[in-house]
């Protein structure tokens, strides 16, 4: 339908996805945001159920005066004649009609904005130096924006608890609080954990948590992602780094098969949190804690750095290459086996998989399950399982595993002789130890030191995702991709940049040199990935049949 904002006529949706993906009429917030004027807000938040209660989204509005047939009076050059409300409304809530005019920037919403913000501020501290959401604070920002440049407020400002333990990942302030009960909304409808709740009364009120429990679910740390102000901090960012210095960078979380979208945030080669990155097609604007926090191995002190052989001495990578190309030149078929995991992106598997090809190599990939839950967790711990599926290093998810026991017979009879692993200790998945130390050639990339490394003839220290570019496909076949936050440790590399070296050298196949190259070869040859492009990817994925 049309309506007019601010004198210029503009098209609304008639309907809109509510928080649960249901139409429902559109509201003047709505309609303003998809004409890209601006409407300040706090509660609001559109994967919530509407509250209406911080007033600060208020707008004048008309609507088209009726006649007594109750048809639209028409003016003499055949505009509508509106009727201008004499009380303003508060766009979050209000749905648009036809012909509905509605005023953003009136002196009467301005001064109605002012003086929503003046009454936020009466007992808000002026801690902004030492508040972790400074930068990304909207009560700053619309101080700024909309509010006044001095206050008039003389009285003792109301004083409250500044650090409350509310669950072992949240920590509260309440005088920071604006009671824009966000955080309540999507603990009690999202997360299913009716939680938290606004007690006392006035200027007194505070969130808490329900007597006798601690706030501790599993989604906890997004209450600290739309709190519009920095009254719920996290506890692993708390006092950590200044949000404008941080780097941001579109990732994945690789703690699960959904593969929510996320933005590292890193300096100086050192990462310091995982936020959601909005993606409806996948996790929203959603997390949980168990991914969000799911960083802190990459910067570990006894990560993998140096390209090793047999005896533990550093070899470069051009001469470890050149001798484990070499040596697989030589292998007969039928003695090799490769065991890759389904951690590794979807150019890694497609050039393992070429590798086995070649090899007349046995394949498979390490099935990894958990626990799940009806949000966002799955019960599949692999981000790349369907990846490993799509490119042929296993049939299908219930052969996923199926082979390590042939694999180990295989090493047992003395008919495999040669194993490349990549990202798996096998000694947890019955190749033990002892039947590693049958094999003529053990060839091993990993990030992190274990049983298997320990082994290795060749080890080839590699990369984190953080680390690379690539792309996963998530559960449900949406292909994503994923850049670069930090650079590697030590002489580690990621695994498509020496893969790409070894595979060239043993098959004699021409294969690009960089990820984008890489991507679109494959989905020229891997009829799962077939018609996709690296660039056509986007920020968000394409989803595939799988």
């Amino acid at each position: 339908m049309t309506v007019k904002l601010n004198g210029i006529p503009v098209a609304a949706p008639k309907l809109t996805p509510d928080w649960q993906g249901k139409p429902v009429a559109t509201t003047m917030l709505q309609a303003c945001e998809a004409a890209g004027v601006t409407v300040p807000h706090y509660c609001y938040h559109r994967n919530l159920p509407i509250a209406g209660n911080c007033r600060m989204c208020l707008v004048e509005f008309g609507t088209p005066a009726l006649g007594p047939d109750r048809q639209p009076v028409k003016n003499p050059d055949g505009s509508l004649v509106i009727n201008k409300s004499a009380r303003p409304a508060i766009a979050c809530a209000t749905p648009i009609t036809p012909g509905m005019e509605i005023y953003t920037d009136t002196p009467n919403v301005k001064a109605m904005r002012e003086g929503v913000l003046e009454f936020l501020l009466i007992n808000h501290p002026l801690d902004c130096p030492i508040c972790d959401q400074a930068g990304e604070c909207k009560l700053q920002e619309y101080s700024v924006q909309y509010g006044q440049s001095a206050s008039r407020f003389v009285e003792a400002k109301v004083h409250k608890s500044k650090a409350v333990d509310l669950g072992p990942r949240i920590v509260l302030d309440d005088e920071r609080c604006i009671l824009c009960s966000r955080c309540i909304r999507f603990t009690r409808d999202i997360a299913g954990d009716d939680a938290l709740g606004i007690i006392n009364r006035g200027s007194y009120n505070t969130i808490a948590a329900y007597p006798g429990r601690a706030f501790d679910n599993n989604y906890t740390l997004n209450t600290v992602d739309i709190c519009p102000v920095g009254a719920l901090t996290s506890k692993d960012f708390r006092f950590q780094m200044r949000v404008w210095f941080l780097k941001e960078t579109k990732s994945i979380c690789t703690s699960c098969g959904t593969g929510c979208n996320i933005l590292i945030g890193s300096r100086e080669e050192r990462i310091y949190r995982y936020v959601p990155r909005d993606n409806d097609a996948v996790n929203g604007p959603w997390m949980c804690d168990a991914g969000r926090l799911n960083y802190k191995w990459i910067g570990r002190e006894d990560r993998l750095k140096e390209v090793r052989d047999q005896k533990s001495e550093v070899r470069t990578w051009q001469a470890t290459l050149g001798k484990i190309s070499e040596k697989l030149k030589k292998a007969p078929s039928g003695s090799v086996a490769i065991v890759t995991s389904a951690r590794q992106t979807n150019e890694e598997l497609w050039l393992l998989k070429k590798l086995a090809i070649r090899l007349g190599a046995i394949t498979d990939s390490v099935l990894r399950r958990g626990d799940s839950d009806k949000l966002l967790v799955n019960a599949d711990k692999n981000p790349n399982t369907n990846g490993a599926i799509l490119t042929g290093i296993v049939d299908s998810y219930a052969e996923m595993g199926c082979n390590l026991a042939k694999i180990a017979d295989g090493i047992r009879s003395g008919t495999i002789k040669t194993l490349i692993v990549f990202g798996e200790d096998v000694t947890k998945h019955g190749i033990s130890a002892d039947l590693l130390g049958k094999l003529d050639l053990l060839v091993v990339s990993d990030i992190l030191p274990n049983a298997t490394t320990a082994a290795a003839h060749y080890l080839l220290p590699g990369c984190a995702h953080a680390e690379k570019r690539g792309s996963f496909t998530n559960i449900k076949g949406r292909v994503q991709k994923f850049w670069k936050a930090v650079e590697p440790p030590g002489e580690a590399r990621p695994e498509c940049e020496f893969l790409v070296e070894l595979v060239a050298s043993v098959t004699g196949a021409s294969l690009p040199t960089n990820i984008e190259g890489l991507f679109n070869q494959m989905a020229k040859e891997v009829p799962g990935f077939g018609g996709l492009t690296w660039a056509g990817l986007g920020g968000i994925g394409v989803t595939v049949q799988v």
